[in-house]
């Protein structure tokens, strides 16, 4: 992993990075070191914990999420948890838009500079996210989906996150694209066998004509 990161150092110039799933506590060490040498670039951390899919693999060890809390999320610009993963790195249990806010605001104080309780696998008609930023929270709505399971959403949410800093938006601008996005790829999302949904992730683009 120290060497991958190396290798894509010294090739492009990073407007943004954006980490996922990390398994181990010393890949987690070694990731926050890296960041630490490039002096807090765009970084948007998902605190990938367990696949949401049917078995919740584990893809976090228990020992790593510890170093995670005290080494990674202080360098990060934006932190997307799940309302798992905001229950696990905060200990308020997430089950409503009140606790989403204090979870955010218990993460907040582990050091990133903004938190987005992501409201996907809350209750209501609308899937609502949470950011807390600069003492302030924002709320960003959409009609929630009915079309089943699809996979890759959390994913694809943080890394449009990072897209949007790159690109020179500010947090809560950049997490209001992504939200716009991500909502998009799941009602055009498609199904490619058996398990779930595919986002499309070309869905406002002109390349989407090409397949």
């Amino acid at each position: 992993v120290r060497s991958q990161i190396e290798q894509v150092v010294q090739d492009v110039e990073l407007s943004a990075v954006k980490t996922g799933m990390l398994a181990t506590a010393e890949i987690v060490q070694i990731v926050a070191d890296a960041m630490s040498r490039l002096q807090r670039p765009n970084l948007v951390v998902d605190p990938v914990m367990a696949a949401t899919i049917p078995g919740r693999r584990t893809l976090l060890a228990p020992a790593a999420v510890s170093t995670l809390k005290t080494v990674l999320l202080p360098l990060a610009s934006v932190v997307t948890p799940n309302v798992a993963e905001a229950t696990a790195l905060s200990g308020v249990r997430v089950d409503s838009l009140g606790t989403a806010r204090e979870a955010a605001r218990r993460i907040f104080e582990l050091g990133p500079a903004a938190v987005v309780v992501k409201g996907g696998h809350l209750t209501g008609a609308d899937a609502i996210d949470v950011l807390f930023h600069a003492g302030t929270f924002t709320e960003f709505a959409a009609p929630r989906s009915s079309i089943g399971a699809v996979h890759g959403t959390g994913c694809t949410f943080a890394s449009a996150v990072a897209a949007g800093l790159a690109l020179g938006d500010d947090i809560p601008a950049a997490v209001q694209r992504a939200k716009q996005y991500v909502t998009g790829a799941i009602g055009q999302s498609f199904e490619i066998g058996r398990g779930a949904r595919i986002l499309d992730h070309f869905w406002n683009s002109s390349v989407r004509g090409l397949y």
